[in-house]
């Protein structure tokens, strides 16, 4: 493989064209081993940007191999140093910060200013993190008996398989990629054709920190290149953020090896507004809790708001504005606040459910659908996956958009009376990824932290996952924690007790 450009390439397009059609495995870009390709799109023109490696069993296999190999050799490096090859990785991807989220932005169709760049800051921070922490990698001394010296040791699990979606893929695939190579594991991606390319340019550039092997990369669908990274016999733990349904699917290969795995999967966030809270500050954090820089494409959408009804009203009319004052164009320019759809198929996904709820509304007495923002007016993305984002008013939490996990800029507005009719609705979910609440009331917002069926809540703010936060779901949200120190040890090592007999 030729050396990687040490200096940012600023020409998305371009980049992309250098990374098509290939995996990295073993340290260098190779092509598909059948050669077949898949084509990536543009989502703001679709027009086409560059083709894509179509990875099959066989391109797994040589990935999987090499990925064995080398971590036989990385598992023996010193922890500490572990943590300082990740975190150069670290401090040579911040390096690239403008280049990858101009990349990301091209091929997802997220914002530059508003998410692309945002991302790819914090996909080298989360490298710089896990970096650090190489020498907490301990084990601990047992008091079972004065004539045994007894102590546990952490060891790496060996090769993981880490699959992940297109709608954060730098940011998701950091967070399973740094702690797996810290912990002393060999790591093989397998990254969605349909944003393969800034992961891909993550993973050449960090080739110049890693040993060979150690971190490879392989593009494809997920019925033939995910299933197979998933049943391969030399991967020992499984990593998957996506669908419920593709979730299960990675479940049922991991018992049939009797691997360990982490599933992040859907979210259906609840937001509960309490009639003491500070208005501005509840909507403004509706509007970067529902993600509506990201067209809604994020499991911890803030999809349910349940606003206490004196403040409803203005609660609602507050939100309206500020979607109505974004801004929705073309992903690349600075002015922009709302990207695009990530395809033809979530596109139409997302409309059908739009389309249901006007439905719905027609039927039902006081519901409305407020369409919010304006559609670019320049014809050169009237092709472009944009959709305008929607607020349902007036519709019951029973309803299809408020049980079922849509994906895009839809979300919807219910009033409740009292704090424990609020917890119910909110709780009345198979998902429980993420929740907030929003009060002045310490005692309230105490009491909701213990009884919201959530993995991550939050109190007065909505935040999107952060390096040394344990993040993670219960129910239909998943298994298992990502991002802290904690989940670093959980799941990307297992702990092997020791029993010595000092002979006396």
């Amino acid at each position: 493989m030729t050396a990687p450009s040490l200096s940012p390439i600023l020409d998305p397009q371009a980049l992309a064209q250098s990374l098509g059609a290939c995996h990295v495995i073993d340290g260098q870009l190779v092509p598909a081993s059948a050669g077949g390709t898949l084509p990536v799109y543009n989502p703001a023109t679709l027009m086409e940007i560059a083709a894509a490696a179509a990875g099959d069993a066989a391109d797994v296999d040589i990935a999987a191999r090499s990925a064995a190999k080398a971590q036989k050799l990385w598992a023996k490096e010193k922890p500490r140093d572990r943590g300082k090859a990740v975190a150069a990785c670290g401090a040579l991807l911040t390096a690239h910060v403008e280049e990858l989220g101009r990349l990301t932005a091209l091929e997802t169709g997220k914002a530059i200013r508003t998410e692309s760049r945002v991302e790819a800051n914090v996909l080298a921070d989360v490298f710089v993190y896990f970096g650090g922490l190489g020498s907490e990698l301990a084990g601990e001394t047992i008091p079972f008996s004065h004539e045994m010296l007894t102590f546990t040791l952490r060891e790496p699990v060996g090769v993981v398989g880490a699959i992940i979606p297109w709608n954060a893929p730098l940011l998701l695939m950091a967070l399973k990629v740094a702690p797996a190579l810290v912990a002393g594991n060999s790591v093989v991606v397998k990254a969605s054709e349909e944003a393969p390319f800034g992961v891909l340019r993550v993973c050449q550039l960090m080739q110049q920190a890693l040993p060979p092997g150690v971190f490879n990369l392989v593009v494809g669908d997920g019925p033939t290149c995910g299933a197979a990274l998933a049943e391969h016999p030399a991967v020992r733990k499984l990593t998957f953020t996506g669908s419920v349904a593709s979730g299960r699917s990675v479940y049922r290969a991991a018992a049939e090896k009797l691997i360990p795995v982490t599933l992040e999967l859907g979210g259906k966030s609840p937001m509960i507004v309490m009639a003491d809270a500070d208005l501005d500050k509840a909507v403004a954090g509706a509007v970067g809790g529902m993600r509506f820089t990201r067209q809604g494409q994020s499991c911890s959408a803030a999809s349910r708001m349940f606003v206490q009804r004196p403040l409803h009203d203005r609660f609602v009319a507050a939100l309206c504005d500020k979607v109505n004052a974004m801004v929705m164009g073309d992903p690349m320019e600075e002015a922009t606040d709302i990207g695009t759809i990530i395809s033809k198929r979530q596109l139409a996904r997302v409309q059908s459910y739009i389309d249901l709820g006007q439905s719905l509304c027609a039927e039902t007495e006081g519901a409305k659908a407020h369409i919010c923002s304006q559609l670019p007016a320049d014809p050169a993305f009237s092709q472009g996956l944009f959709v305008r984002p929607v607020i349902f008013t007036g519709l019951p939490n029973d309803s299809r958009i408020a049980q079922e996990e849509i994906f895009g800029p839809v979300t919807m507005v219910i009033p409740f009376d009292t704090y424990e009719e609020a917890l119910e609705m909110a709780n009345d979910s198979e998902f429980g990824l993420a929740a907030t609440i929003w009060t002045t009331d310490l005692a309230t917002a105490m009491d909701a932290t213990h009884r919201l069926e959530a993995g991550f809540v939050q109190v007065n703010q909505n935040l999107v996952v952060q390096p040394m936060l344990s993040y993670g779901g219960v129910k239909a949200s998943g298994l298992g924690k990502e991002a802290s120190l904690q989940s670093m040890l959980a799941h990307f090592t297992h702990k092997k007790t020791v029993l010595i007999n000092m002979g006396r």
